[in-house]
C-alpha cells in the first residue's frame, strides 16, 4: 500500500523561564520589615514617612504591625522599586527584605 500523503514535522517548542524577564519588573515583589530590638518606635514611624511619603497614621499603623506581629508587609511593588525600598530602609538601619508575592 502506497502513502502518498506528506507529513510536516513542527521542532518542539518549548518555553524556557527568563530571568530578568518582564514578569519580574511587573508588581509582585513583597518589602517587609521585620521587628528588631534596637530602633525606638518613633524613630520607625518617621523612617516609614520619609521613605514611603506616607501620613502619621499609616507609618504608625505598620509600625505597630512590626512591634506587635514581628514584621509588616510595607509595599506590594516591581521588583525595581523594592529593591530601593529595602536599600533606603536599610540605610536607616531596619531590618527589611523583599519576596516574590505568590
Amino acid at each position: 500500500m502506497a502513502y502518498t500523503e506528506t507529513t510536516e514535522v513542527l521542532p518542539d517548542i518549548e518555553r524556557d523561564e527568563e530571568t530578568g524577564s518582564k514578569s519580574d519588573l511587573e508588581a509582585g515583589w513583597l518589602v517587609i520589615c521585620w521587628n528588631d530590638p534596637v530602633n525606638l518606635m518613633t524613630y520607625v514611624t518617621h523612617v516609614f514617612q520619609k521613605v514611603f511619603g506616607w501620613t502619621r497614621e499609616k507609618a504608625e499603623m505598620h509600625m505597630l504591625q512590626v512591634h506587635r506581629q514581628g514584621k509588616s508587609v510595607l509595599v506590594r511593588t516591581t521588583m525595581e522599586k523594592a529593591e530601593h525600598y529595602v536599600h533606603e530602609l536599610q540605610k536607616y538601619t531596619l531590618q527589611a527584605t523583599m519576596e516574590r508575592d505568590s
